[in-house]
């Protein structure tokens, strides 16, 4: 099961920045043409581990670029996320 604590310490790596820039870059491009990003498209196309790559989200909404707007309970890949204004 995905624990981004746990996950959060290899995003700080060489690899994990590498896919953490990956991630970004892909959720910017995506927020440039619309008001949300889901995790299943924020990922799509990213090379790396998966848990890395949502992590990678996750540290984007702890950095405070991105909000979730998800409901609770949400699979996982149907997370929401928006641009923080």
């Amino acid at each position: 099961m995905y624990k981004y604590e746990e996950i959060k310490d290899q995003l700080f790596k060489d690899n994990g920045q590498k896919i953490l820039f990956e991630v970004r870059d892909n959720v910017n491009k995506i927020l440039s043409q619309y008001s949300s990003v889901m995790m299943q498209d924020a990922i799509k196309g990213c090379l790396g581990d998966t848990w890395l790559m949502l992590a990678c989200v996750d540290r984007l909404v702890e950095l405070g670029e991105l909000i979730e707007v998800s409901r609770a309970n949400c699979a996982g890949q149907h997370r929401v996320f928006m641009r923080k204004n």
